[in-house]
């Protein structure tokens, strides 16, 4: 299975079972050469919310390929209204896709959706994180969070193999709150996100890899650029 880093908060997952697309803020992404028009065969594209740098290129890419959107109910219905194909889920239940199994999590944050910069923002319905079932192997997207306890709780429930945790701070947790996080959840690999894209959300990956280490040796952590992967066996 490989897991490949599109920049900010975004993911793709490609493995036997099928390929899938995570937060795809692609056009206007400064960190990322990856353009929606990459992309021309999706099995799923899943969007944790509603803010423009995880809804992204969400609608185009559906439009293009087929791919259903999967979202909590609101969203997707802004989505569907939109001309894309949705699956409309929300927190804590869960489904079987052809690719496996979603699962979706808590997150603390907000969701509304800004048609235009300065314009209204429409209501997304709750923030979430996505835990994922691919081939046998947990894998979970916090999404944009803060620290919250019940990351224990998933943790303890599922046998993580990769977490992608938000180290960005201002919007979402920090460095000190990921790798706090990171003892929660218990993951064999964390990979950090939503950092550096801008500069209010600059920081210091290495930073975060040395208190990973030193606060949870067992779990590995690892650093992508835009255009990187991750393979998971």
């Amino acid at each position: 299975m490989n897991i490949r880093f599109h920049g900010h908060a975004c993911f793709e997952i490609a493995s036997e079972a099928g390929r899938i697309l995570i937060d795809p803020f692609l056009r206007g992404n400064p960190s990322t050469t990856t353009k929606p028009e990459d992309f021309n065969q999706l099995d799923a594209i899943l969007v944790t919310h509603g803010h423009h740098d995880h809804l992204g290129d969400a609608v185009e890419l559906s439009k293009k390929t087929g791919a259903p959107i999967i979202a909590v109910y609101e969203l997707a219905a802004y989505c569907q209204s939109k001309g894309a194909a949705t699956h409309a889920m929300h927190l804590g239940g869960k489904h079987q896709f052809s690719f496996g199994w979603v699962k979706l999590t808590l997150a603390l944050h907000g969701s509304g959706i800004e048609e235009k910069e300065g314009g209204p923002m429409i209501y997304g319905g709750p923030p979430c994180g996505f835990l994922m079932q691919i081939e046998g192997k947990w894998i979970y997207h916090a999404g944009d969070t803060g620290l919250f306890g019940d990351m224990e709780l998933i943790g303890l429930r599922h046998p993580l193999e990769v977490a992608m945790l938000p180290i960005g701070d201002n919007f979402v947790m920090g460095v000190e709150e990921a790798a706090h996080a990171s003892q929660l959840l218990r993951s064999k690999v964390v990979i950090p996100m939503h950092y550096n894209t801008f500069p209010l959300i600059n920081q210091d990956a290495g930073e975060f890899l040395r208190m990973l280490q030193r606060r949870v040796p067992e779990t590995k952590g690892v650093v992508l650029k835009a255009g990187e992967s991750f393979e998971l066996v």
